[in-house]
């Protein structure tokens, strides 16, 4: 097998799995240490490079970190149900004990003659664009039709998951730095906008377009029926207040799960969530259905809508058909029907979370924005631009609807082809991360970080009681961690930016690295092709998706190789290693943003 070319550096950036699960590229273990150390805002502004709105995502990110987390496969002690590292309320941490950060944002250059950029919506998609060049002095205006910024997450998100002052902070820390916000400006026209004087437009107005229910019914009942994304926008506007005391919330995803633990404390006592799917297909995040149980809601599975019923126009309940999955040769799901009596079940509301639309009628069909079959713009997935050059688009706009963490990677990425093209850079060439290493050898068996594997067990976010909770819809639910557990929390990361790095010219294959590994993953053999490899190793690497780290060039023309799925990165290699041939060095990856590091040829992408 080929030697690992570990300079490249999306090596040991997928070696780093919660960095590289995360669609920003946020170096989770850099920001962990920082807690664990009491550097809170140090580790806030590790965030807010990388993912903008620390305190916002550490209360509602979907959190593809943690399943990624390398805790979470080596994890011993809870074989049945792994846990991985705390990785989003840590990032709450530090938003939440970090000192006044404001002196530490970015002064922008004056640039009056700077190009100008519009941002059409007030989302995180947007914003992130809007941060990322105005901090480098361009000159960027944000359209919102909102009365403040943070489009959907002010909108849609409860104020009990994630309480405003925390938006109006984070936000307000990107409008400090010159954004030109112009908030209740509704853009009607592409055209009318690109007549004006921008040297480039990026649409971020997210989906704002939720779906209905076509069935028997709808119409004649259609007062007590609300689409999902609208009701919360007009429970967080104050326009709806009160609930029905039967409420059944139709769906599986996130908004779903909001939807009924605002009906709840709205006056909801009977509230269900019904959903077409099983319980572990639902969209919705795990945390998210967890949460909603907690607070005493059920929700039923496999059953999908047939009728609204009614009583001359007045809601009272609806009908389901039970159904049950079936799995063709490729793995494809059908629902087909169980074969059981219909379900009925008694309410005074509807909520309709089935899933939300792009709407774009202001985008005008003939000024070069091409549109596929589905409505949607035809996009660049890499570099998001339009078939119009000067047009990008992001978040929910760009690819349907995600979550938060993935409209602010698009704004990083927007904002790196608005900066190119703007300075007449190739837009395809996309800049290679940072990657700055370190030994982190002290001594000939020292080491400058903590390789000690913390054996505690996840620690449980605190949560206010349910019935003080379900008193007020303001009230947030989450405690969040002190800065004691935050600690004890942060020790079980394994460290994983602090690699193993093997010199085979110092090594004498007195196999003392392999004796003392505890995951049996370092292994000296005769060398093969991968497949042959993996099953060679003094435990079978079966983990295809993460590399065997291999080395060359021993003195008995063996290979060296390490099986970077479970190794835990302590060092203990390192350390009884006689000559020095291993080495623990940390790395520290940087995405490239906008702004001059982004333009130069040499950090072209291959």
């Amino acid at each position: 097998m080929q030697a690992t070319d570990i300079s490249h550096p999306d090596y040991f950036h997928k070696v780093v799995d919660c960095q590289w699960a995360c669609p920003a590229h946020t170096p989770v273990p850099e920001y962990i240490r920082l807690i664990a150390a009491g550097r809170h805002s140090d580790a806030y502004m590790v965030n807010w490079r990388s993912n903008v709105f620390p305190g916002i995502l550490g209360r509602t990110c979907d959190r593809p970190c943690e399943p990624a987390c390398r805790r979470g496969r080596v994890e011993e002690r809870q074989a049945e149900r792994p846990e991985p590292v705390a990785i989003c309320r840590l990032k709450r941490v530090a938003a939440d004990l970090k000192d006044d950060i404001r002196h530490r944002l970015p002064r922008p250059p004056a640039r009056p003659d700077a190009p100008r950029v519009a941002c059409i919506g007030g989302g995180p998609a947007s914003l992130t664009v809007a941060r990322d060049l105005a901090a480098i002095g361009y000159r960027v205006t944000v359209f919102d039709e909102g009365r403040a910024a943070g489009g959907m997450i002010r909108t849609q998100i409860p104020r009990f998951r994630l309480p405003e002052e925390v938006i109006d902070e984070e936000t307000g820390y990107i409008l400090g730095l010159g954004v030109d916000y112009r908030s209740g400006t509704r853009i009607d026209s592409m055209r009318e906008l690109l007549a004006q004087d921008f040297d480039a437009v990026f649409v971020g107005c997210g989906a704002p377009r939720g779906r209905d229910l076509d069935i028997p019914g709808r119409a004649e009942a259609d007062s007590a029926i609300h689409i999902g994304i609208e009701w919360l926008a007009s429970v967080s506007f104050g326009h709806v207040s009160s609930v029905g005391k039967r409420v059944l919330v139709l769906g599986g995803g996130n908004t779903a799960m909001d939807c009924c633990r605002t009906a709840r404390r709205l006056g909801g006592e009977d509230v269900k969530v019904v959903v077409r799917s099983g319980f572990d297909e639902m969209k919705a995040s795990p945390w998210e259905k967890e949460d909603a149980m907690h607070e005493g809601i059920p929700i039923l599975n496999w059953l999908v809508p047939k009728a609204f019923l009614h009583d001359k126009g007045k809601l009272t309940g609806m009908v389901f058909e039970k159904v049950r999955a079936e799995y063709d040769e490729r793995g494809r799901r059908k629902l087909v029907p169980a074969g059981e009596p219909d379900v009925h079940l008694e309410c005074d509301e509807v909520l309709v979370a089935v899933g939300q639309e792009n709407a774009f009628p202001w985008i005008e069909r003939d000024i070069g924005i091409e549109f596929d079959e589905w409505g949607m713009p035809k996009i660049d997935p890499v570099t998001l631009r339009s078939t119009l050059p000067r047009v990008f688009f992001g978040g929910d706009a760009a690819l349907g609807p995600k979550n938060i963490i993935w409209a602010v990677a698009h704004g990083h990425e927007a904002a790196v082809s608005i900066d190119r093209m703007l300075n007449g850079e190739p837009v395809e060439d996309r800049p290679l991360p940072a990657v700055e290493t370190m030994s982190q050898k002290m001594g000939i068996h020292e080491w400058s970080y903590d390789n000690d594997v913390s054996l505690e067990a996840r620690h449980r976010v605190p949560w206010r009681d349910v019935n003080q909770a379900l008193r007020d819809i303001r009230v947030e639910v989450e405690l969040g961690f002190d800065a004691k557990t935050a600690i004890h929390e942060a020790h079980r990361c394994l460290n994983c930016d602090v690699q193993t790095v093997f010199n085979p010219p110092q090594c004498i294959e007195c196999d003392a690295c392999v004796d003392i590994c505890p995951m049996d993953c370092i292994t000296f053999t005769a060398d093969g092709d991968e497949a042959d490899l993996r099953q060679r190793l003094r435990a079978p690497a079966l983990n295809a998706e993460q590399a065997l780290y291999v080395q060359d060039g021993l003195k008995t023309g063996r290979v060296m190789v390490k099986d970077e799925d479970v190794c835990l990165h302590c060092g203990l290699c390192a350390e009884r290693c006689p000559t020095g041939a291993w080495d623990m060095q940390k790395t520290l990856i940087s995405m490239t943003h906008a702004g001059p590091a982004c333009r130069p040829p040499q950090r072209k992408a291959a």
